[in-house]
């Protein structure tokens, strides 16, 4: 007989331990994916809020739709009005990671933004 006491239970654990790095991966990039969802609804939400001339409420919005420590920055050339909500992302797992969500529109008529 040889040494293999014990090899099942250590071949096991390493299983276990490499499964739970799967599940824990896969749990944050769905959450990251979210978030971004979250990102895109705060974006669309506040173009459109500043197209018409509502700044505040637009910086409101995007702090209740988008994940917290969204950030949001709004730019005007013309007639033209571009948001950017950027949050990171959601979690301590993938720590490098930053969500971004871009939305454009036009100023509505009558609208004045300078």
């Amino acid at each position: 007989m040889g040494t293999d006491r014990g090899a099942v239970t250590v071949e096991a654990a390493i299983a276990l331990c490499a499964v739970l790095v799967v599940v824990a991966t896969a749990v944050a990039g769905l959450a990251s994916v979210i978030g971004y969802l979250r990102c895109t609804d705060a974006a669309r939400e506040a173009v459109r809020l500043v197209s018409r001339g509502d700044r505040e409420r637009a910086e409101q919005a995007v702090g209740r739709l988008a994940p917290r420590g969204a950030r949001l920055v709004v730019r005007v050339d013309g007639d033209e009005v571009r948001v950017e909500v950027t949050a990171p992302s959601p979690g301590d797992f993938l720590t490098g990671l930053r969500l971004r969500a871009e939305a454009y529109s036009v100023l509505e008529p009558g609208t004045d933004l300078a």
